[in-house]
C-alpha cells in the first residue's frame, strides 16, 4: 500500500475537495513529502490536510470514516518510530492551528491547540516565571499534540514528569466522532461509554503490568485510569500515538522555571560506567541528568572544530547534571556537592552561561549528530529509545555493547540516564536489506525485557517496535489495549498498524526500496564514499530547519520561515530528492518538476551544512540537481546572464558610463532585466568608472616588506563593482606589514556557475584558479580573499569538484578570509569605537565561520550586534524572477527589522550580495570589514601630530 503511485480515490478527494478547498492536497508533492516523517518508514498517503478549525478535523475525519480511509494526525513530523505517516488522510495541524490560547499564571495552566510549538508556550509562559515541563530535544519545532501523542518526557521529565504527567483535559475527538472532554475525577470514565466496566474488568492486569516504573512509555499508560491514580482519562489517552483518536485543544500544567541552574559535568571510563553512577546522584534531586558518548562530542568537533565544544572533563562519556538553587552561586554549590558525592574521575562545574549553553545544544543534536556512526556510517532509528529502571541502566548498557558486537553493528548512546532512558541509533546495513535490523530489534526488546524495561522511554512505538509488544506485555495485558482502543475507535479508522493490530516493523521501509546513485561528472559527495543515496539520507528528519534560531545565531532555513511550507524546508527538499531515489510518487528522476519546484526557493545559502546537526548541504543538491537536469540542453535565460555574470561584467566594464544611463531609466532598466531574467523591480549596480584592475593590474604592490606573505584575490564582484574594497584591502593588509601580490586577472571560483548548475564549466574554471594560485601558495603566500561567497567557493566546493586533483585541497587550505589571515598574525588593528549592525554572508557563517570577525571587530572596540539569517538575496536568487517575493521577506523579517530596530548602528556585509539587497530594498549604505577597517587607520593617521 506504501508504495501504490496510483491516483487518489477520487470520490474521496472531491468530497473533501467540496468542503476544504486548497487545504485539502493530494498532489504527488505533497504526498511525497508527508510519505515519511523522522523514522526509518516510507507510507504515501492518499492526501494532506492543514485545517483552520476544529470543525474542519471534526468534518474531515468523518468523511475519511465515511469513505473507509484511515486518517493519521501529524504536528512537526519529528516522530523517530513511525507514529506520524499513514496510508489515508494525513492532517497536518502545524501549519494552522498552532496557537497558544491562554496563559493563566493563577491556576499556572496553558490552553494550547495541538499544533502549537513546544518553544511557542515556553515563550508565552516565560513572563510569567513560568514553563511547561517536559522539554525533548526538538522543543524548537515539537507540537503539544505530537508530545500528547507520544507523551514525551525530555531531560526535564525527571523533575517535571511526562507528558501525561502535565496534561489536565483534553478535548478529544474519538475514531467515531463524538467530541468528549477527558479530564480526571470521581466522574472522568464516564465521558467514554463503558470505559468504567472495562476499567473493572481488568483491574488486576492494569494494577500488574502498566506503570512499574516512570519510563515505561511503549503500549498505552492504561494505570491512570485506575480509581488511585484518580481515573485519569486524559493521561491514559497521552501516549496513544494517534491510535484512539485526534486531540483538538489541551490544558496543560505549567511549573516555576528555575532561575540559575548549573551544570556538573561527570567523566567516566565509558557510558556504562557513568550509568552506574546514576542512583547515587539522584538522592540530589537534579533537574536533569543526562548522559553523552564523547564520541558524539568528537562529530561535533570535526564538524566546527573545539570552538564548539565546551570545556569538558576527561572520560570517554559522561553524565551532565543540572542543579538548580536560589541563585548561580547556590546552584554552583549544589552542583559541587553533587560532583563530590559522584564515582567520577574528573568533573567541571558550568554556572548558567554561554558554556553551558553550547553543552545543551550538543546535547539537544543528539538525535542528528548520532545519525552517523565514529567512523561515518549512516546509523538509524529503531532502538533508538529503550528505558529500563535507572539501577539496571548499567548492565542494561553492557548488554547492549555485547549484543552490537555479537551483530556487527554499532551506535552512540546518549539519553536521560536518571530516567533509564537511552537513545542509540544504530548503523544497521538497510541498503541491503531488513533482516539484520529485526534480528537485532527482537533480540534488545528481549533484553530490555530483561532488565524490566520498555522498548520505549518517550518516542511512543510506532512502526518500529509495536510488533515486538509481546516481549514486555502479557497476552491479557495486549487484550486490555486493544479493547480501550475499539471504546474510542470502534471501527480501527485512527493511525492502523500502531499499538494494536501492528505492522510488521520490516514493513515499509524507506532505504531499502531506494535506487542506488553514485556520483558521476558533478560533485564528488566526498565525505559519503562518492553515494549520493547515502548522501541524500544524511536527512534523518530531525526537522530543525523548521525552527526560527536566529536568536540563537542560526542561518537556516531562510526560504521556510519566509513561506512555512514544509516543501521550502531543507527537511522537504531532502525528502524529495529521497522520493526521487526511490521512484513511486516522483518518477522522472533529477528531472522531476515535483523536485524542481521543491528546490526552486532553496537560496543556496549553505547554512543547513552547518546549522543542521546531519551536515547536509542543500546547496549541493541543488547545483548537482540542475547539473543532471540541463547538461546537454537548453538552459533557463538566468543560467546564461546571471550565471555567467563575470563575463557581461568585463564585457560591460567599458561601457559603464551608457550602462549606468540605462540602469537609472525605468523603461530601459525594465528592459535590461527582463532579456536577463531578472525580476523587473531589482534595480542594476552601478558600474564603477574604472575596475579595480583597471588602476591596479596583478602582481607585487610595493617593495617586499619581509611580513607575512599574502596574495590578495580580488574576485569578480569586488574588480568589477565595488572597486574601492580591494583597495582598502591593500591598504588595510600594509598596514600589518604585509608582504603582498595581487593575484593574476582569470583566477575566478566560478561560484555564478555552481549556483546555476553549470558544473562542467566551473570545473574548468577552477582547474584555471589553482593553475593560477597553487605557485604563490608554493611559495609560501596565503591567498587571502575579499568576497566571503567566493571565499567560501574555494574552502568549500573547491575539493568536492576537483576531488580527483590533490592540489585543490592544497590550493583550499591555504585560503583566509581577512579576518582570519589579520587575527592569525597577532596584528592590533586601529581603534573604531563604532556601533555596528553586522550582516555575516551565509557562506560565510556556514563554511568559515564569523567569529575570526566578531574577534578582531571586539578587539577595535566596535559595539557588534549581529544580524543571523539571510539577507534574502544570495547571489542569483533574489535577481530571478518569481523569487522576488521571498527574497524580500526575508530581508524584511530579518536585517531590514533590525535595521529599523538600531537605527544608530552603521551595516556591515562584506557580501556583495548582502550590500546590494539593503541598498536595493531600503536605501542602506553599507560597508565591507576592511572599509571599516580602513576608515579606522585613516582617522588614526589624521589625529596624530
Amino acid at each position: 500500500m506504501a508504495d501504490d503511485p496510483t491516483t487518489p480515490t477520487e470520490t474521496f478527494l472531491d468530497a473533501l475537495r467540496a468542503r476544504f478547498g486548497d487545504l485539502v492536497d493530494g498532489s504527488s508533492a505533497t504526498r511525497a513529502l508527508y510519505s515519511t516523517d523522522a523514522s526509518n518508514y516510507r507510507v504515501v498517503p492518499r492526501c494532506v490536510l492543514t485545517p483552520t478549525s476544529t470543525d474542519d478535523v471534526i468534518t474531515a475525519v468523518g468523511i475519511a470514516r465515511a469513505h473507509g480511509v484511515p486518517v493519521t494526525v501529524r504536528g512537526a513530523g519529528t516522530s523517530c518510530a513511525g507514529n506520524a505517516v499513514g496510508p489515508g488522510l494525513v492532517i497536518d495541524f502545524s501549519r494552522h492551528l498552532n496557537r497558544v490560547l491562554s496563559v493563566d499564571p493563577g491556576s499556572a495552566t496553558a490552553v494550547v491547540q495541538p499544533g502549537a510549538v513546544l518553544s511557542t508556550l515556553q515563550q508565552a509562559a516565560l513572563p510569567h516565571g513560568l514553563r511547561f515541563g517536559p522539554d525533548p530535544s526538538t522543543a524548537t519545532r515539537c507540537t503539544i499534540g505530537g508530545m500528547i501523542g507520544n507523551n514525551a518526557c525530555g531531560p526535564h521529565g525527571l523533575s517535571y514528569g511526562r507528558t501525561a504527567d502535565n496534561v489536565v483535559s483534553l478535548t478529544w475527538l474519538t475514531g467515531d466522532g463524538e467530541v468528549v472532554t477527558a479530564g480526571s475525577g470521581r466522574d472522568a470514565l464516564a465521558a467514554v461509554p463503558g470505559l468504567d466496566s472495562f476499567v473493572a474488568a481488568n483491574l488486576a492486569v492494569l494494577r500488574t503490568e502498566f506503570g512499574r516504573f516512570g519510563r515505561q512509555i511503549s503500549g498505552y499508560s492504561l494505570e491512570h485510569l485506575l480509581p488511585e491514580n484518580g481515573h485519569n482519562l486524559a493521561a491514559a489517552l497521552t501516549g496513544t500515538e494517534g491510535t484512539c483518536g485526534i486531540l483538538l485543544e489541551a490544558v496543560v500544567a505549567l511549573v516555576p522555571r528555575a532561575p540559575a541552574p548549573a551544570l556538573a559535568v561527570l567523566g567516566y571510563r565509558d557510558m556504562a560506567a557513568a550509568a552506574d553512577d546514576v542512583p547515587q546522584l539522584l538522592p540530589f534531586e537534579p533537574l536533569a541528568l543526562e548522559g553523552l558518548d564523547a564520541q558524539l562530542v568528537d562529530v561535533v568537533r570535526r564538524a566546527h572544530g573545539g570552538a564548539g565544544v565546551p570545556t569538558l572533563p576527561a572520560g570517554g562519556g559522561w553524565l551532565i547534571a543540572e542543579v538548580g538553587g536560589a541563585g548561580s552561586a547556590e546552584a554552583v554549590e549544589a552542583a559541587g556537592e553533587l560532583v563530590a558525592a559522584s564515582g567520577c574521575c574528573d568533573a567541571v562545574v558550568l554556572p548558567a552561561g554561554p558554556e553551558a549553553t553550547r553543552l545543551w545544544q550538543i546535547r539537544a543534536d543528539g538525535a542528528g549528530l548520532a545519525g552517523r556512526t565514529a567512523d561515518g556510517k549512516q546509523a538509524w532509528p529503531g532502538w533508538e529509545d529503550s528505558a529500563v529502571p535507572p539501577e539496571r541502566l548499567g548492565d542494561y548498557l553492557r548488554g547492549l555493547e555485547a549484543l552490537m558486537a555479537e551483530e556487527h553493528v554499532s551506535g552512540l548512546a546518549y539519553g536521560h540516564f536518571g530516567d533509564g532512558c537511552v537513545h542509540l541509533r544504530v548503523d544497521f546495513p538497510l541498503h541491503a536489506g531488513a533482516a539484520p535490523m529485526r534480528r537485532f530489534l527482537e533480540r534488545a526488546a528481549a533484553l530490555a525485557a530483561e532488565h524490566g524495561g520498555s522498548l520505549s522511554g518517550e518516542h511512543g512505538d510506532g512502526r518500529a517496535r509495536s510488533e515486538l509488544l509481546p516481549t514486555m506485555y502479557s497476552p491479557e495485558a495486549l487484550r486490555a489495549m486493544a479493547d480501550f482502543k475499539a471504546l474510542l475507535d470502534p471501527e480501527d479508522v485512527m493511525n492502523p498498524g500502531v499499538v494494536v493490530r501492528p505492522a510488521p516493523l520490516d514493513a515499509d521501509l524507506r532505504r531499502p526500496r531506494a535506487r542506488r546513485l553514485r556520483a558521476t561528472d558533478g560533485f564528488a559527495f566526498a565525505h559519503d564514499g562518492g553515494d549520493i543515496t547515502d548522501a541524500v539520507h544524511r536527512c534523518v528528519g530531525v526537522g530543525k530547519c523548521r525552527a526560527d534560531l536566529r536568536a540563537q545565531g542560526d542561518f537556516m532555513c531562510p526560504s521556510y520561515l519566509a513561506t512555512r511550507e514544509e516543501k521550502d524546508s531543507t527537511r522537504g527538499r531532502a525528502r524529495m530528492l529521497q522520493e526521487m531515489l526511490n521512484g513511486g510518487v516522483v518518477t522522472a528522476g533529477w528531472r522531476s518538476p515535483e523536485l524542481h519546484d521543491a528546490l526552486d526557493l532553496c537560496l543556496s545559502c549553505k547554512a543547513c551544512a552547518s546549522d543542521c546537526p546531519t551536515g547536509i548541504d542543500m546547496a549541493t543538491f541543488k547545483s548537482e540537481t540542475l547539473h543532471q537536469t540541463y547538461k546537454g540542453r537548453l538552459r533557463p535565460l538566468s543560467h546564461y546572464t546571471l550565471g555567467r555574470l563575470p563575463l557581461w561584467l568585463r564585457l560591460a566594464a567599458p561601457l559603464a558610463p551608457l550602462v549606468n544611463i540605462a540602469g537609472r531609466v525605468p523603461l530601459l532598466r525594465r528592459a535590461m532585466t527582463a532579456t536577463t531574467g531578472a525580476d523587473p523591480r531589482r534595480s542594476l549596480p552601478t558600474l564603477p568608472r574604472r575596475p579595480f584592475r583597471r588602476s591596479r593590474p596583478s602582481g607585487t604592490v610595493g617593495a617586499p616588506t619581509g611580513g607575512p606573505k599574502v596574495l590578495l584575490w580580488v574576485d569578480s564582484f569586488s574588480d568589477a563593482l565595488d572597486p574601492a574594497i580591494p583597495r582598502d584591502a591593500l591598504d588595510v593588509l600594509a598596514a600589518a606589514g604585509c608582504d603582498v601580490e595581487i593575484a593574476a586577472l582569470g583566477a575566478c571560483c566560478g561560484l555564478t556557475l555552481v549556483s546555476t548548475g553549470q558544473l562542467t564549466a566551473a570545473k574548468a574554471r577552477l582547474r584555471r584558479t589553482v593553475d593560477l594560485l597553487l605557485p604563490h601558495v608554493r611559495n609560501g603566500r596565503t591567498v587571502v580573499g575579499i568576497e566571503p561567497s567566493c571565499t567560501a567557493t574555494l574552502r568549500s566546493d573547491l575539493v568536492e569538484l576537483l576531488a580527483d586533483d590533490p592540489r585543490a585541497a592544497e590550493l583550499s587550505r591555504s585560503v583566509r578570509t581577512v579576518a582570519e589571515f589579520l587575527t592569525s598574525l597577532g596584528w592590533t588593528p586601529p581603534r573604531a569605537a563604532e556601533e555596528l549592525l553586522v550582516q555575516p554572508h551565509c557562506h560565510h557563517h556556514a563554511v568559515m565561520g564569523y567569529d575570526a570577525d566578531r574577534a578582531l571587530l571586539e578587539a577595535m572596540g566596535c559595539d557588534v550586534e549581529i544580524s543571523a539569517g539571510c539577507c534574502g538575496l544570495a547571489g542569483n536568487f533574489g535577481m530571478e524572477k518569481g523569487h522576488y517575493e521571498v527574497s524580500a521577506k526575508i530581508a524584511r523579517d530579518g536585517i531590514l527589522a533590525r535595521a529599523v530596530a538600531s537605527p544608530g548602528r552603521r551595516i556591515l556585509a562584506d557580501g556583495f550580495s548582502c550590500r546590494t539587497q539593503v541598498r536595493d530594498l531600503a536605501g542602506l549604505d553599507s560597508r565591507h570589514l576592511v572599509q571599516v577597517i580602513a576608515e579606522a587607520l585613516r582617522r588614526g593617521t589624521a589625529e596624530r601630530p
